[in-house]
């Protein structure tokens, strides 16, 4: 399996085991998929990037992984509080990965809540960094 999917399914069991999170958006609207409308409110798991960080042995990977919050509201109130909750569900206890896998460092390095052009939606993009060791086989 590839590393950033790895981290994508820790990222939602987090999430969806957070009640602060799922208090705010329904496990059920916390997703990977790639159509519009998203439901309202929603957690749509979103685009990865992976690093190579071990480039002599190989084994450690960084991935940058987007969340994208939405919410049909007038403000950036709503998507700021899901925000919130979903930093703090990501930093204060390490990642479960898969076997093989260790997460050495992860963090929420950017938060960004942005007005929809559709002037009825609210959309915040979280940024979240993890190093990742894979065992060598």
């Amino acid at each position: 399996m590839s590393v950033d999917l790895v981290v994508q399914k820790a990222i939602r069991a987090r999430l969806v085991a957070t009640q602060a999170v799922t208090d705010l958006v329904p496990a059920v609207s916390i997703l990977d998929r790639n159509q519009r409308p998203a439901p309202n409110p929603s957690i749509i798991l979103g685009e990865s990037q992976m690093v190579d960080e071990d480039a002599m042995h190989g084994n450690r990977t960084r991935v940058y992984h987007t969340i994208h919050i939405w919410k049909r509201e007038a403000s950036l109130e709503g998507v700021k509080r899901i925000a919130g909750a979903v930093r703090n569900a990501l930093h204060w206890s390490s990642f479960d990965l898969d076997t093989g896998y260790h997460a050495v460092n992860w963090h929420v390095s950017n938060i960004r809540p942005l007005r929809d052009p559709d002037g009825e939606t609210s959309h915040a993009i979280v940024t979240v960094e993890v190093l990742v060791s894979e065992a060598l086989s």
